[in-house]
């Protein structure tokens, strides 16, 4: 275990397109920073993996879905839908090129090797607020990790996704029947009402609990069809 004296060490450091981000390592732990702000680190990843299989448990058994992952983080859900054979592409739409190059050539490919040698992933450089109004492909789940939560954006530019706008681009993307699956820091009743106003179906929200305070979050919608 990290011990609550470690230190963190910096291992790199990049100005990237919105602004500074920082790989830092603590103890065992692997951290990411976005402009001083603590993003996430190797410590848990259930919730991570609780995104992903939500997702596909709130499918309707199609064979080989293929998935949406917004935002690589330190790699917990990629890795864990390339190690179920059940889904089919996997695309990982990640904005930040550090990232990226830290997953593979660096200290966070010891999470993701595997997955990024899996012939269904694909690693599409692209801030998501963009890429989900401008792709022409479809997806059966979008599983979006991207921020703290709908009530804690790590960049004001994101707020748009979780609005109805933003909530109209993930369905355009999406096939009938296809599942929303967010990410939160936070249970959102306010973002369960967006996601119905929007037009989503079957809108709930599955908690992990932590050591100490609020459990993260993963909230679901169904897109109709």
């Amino acid at each position: 275990m990290t011990a609550a004296y470690d230190s963190p060490v910096v291992l790199d450091r990049r100005d990237g397109p919105y602004g500074e981000v920082v790989l830092r390592r603590q103890g065992a732990l692997l951290q990411i920073i976005a402009n001083g702000c603590f993003l996430m680190d190797t410590s848990d990843g259930r919730s991570e993996r609780l995104l992903v299989d939500a997702a596909y448990g709130a499918l309707d058994g199609r064979p080989a879905p293929e998935v949406l992952i917004g935002g690589l983080g330190v790699g917990f859900s990629l890795a864990h839908a390339a190690a179920d054979a059940r889904w089919g592409r996997i695309t990982v739409v990640e904005r930040e090129p550090a990232v990226i190059g830290w997953h593979r050539g660096g200290p966070l490919g010891e999470l993701s090797a595997a997955a990024l040698a899996d012939p269904r992933t694909e690693i599409v450089e692209a801030d998501l607020v963009n890429y989900v109004n401008e792709t022409s492909d479809t997806f059966d789940a979008l599983c979006l990790d991207i921020d703290n939560g709908p009530d804690w954006t790590v960049t004001e530019d994101n707020d748009g996704l979780y609005a109805s706008a933003g909530l109209a681009a993930c369905a355009r993307v999406l096939r009938p029947g296809g599942v929303l699956a967010v990410w939160s820091a936070k249970p959102s009743p306010e973002f369960e009402g967006s996601l119905r106003n929007a037009g989503f179906q079957q809108v709930r929200t599955e908690e992990v609990p932590v050591a100490r305070g609020v459990p993260d979050a993963v909230h679901l919608g169904v897109r109709p069809g």
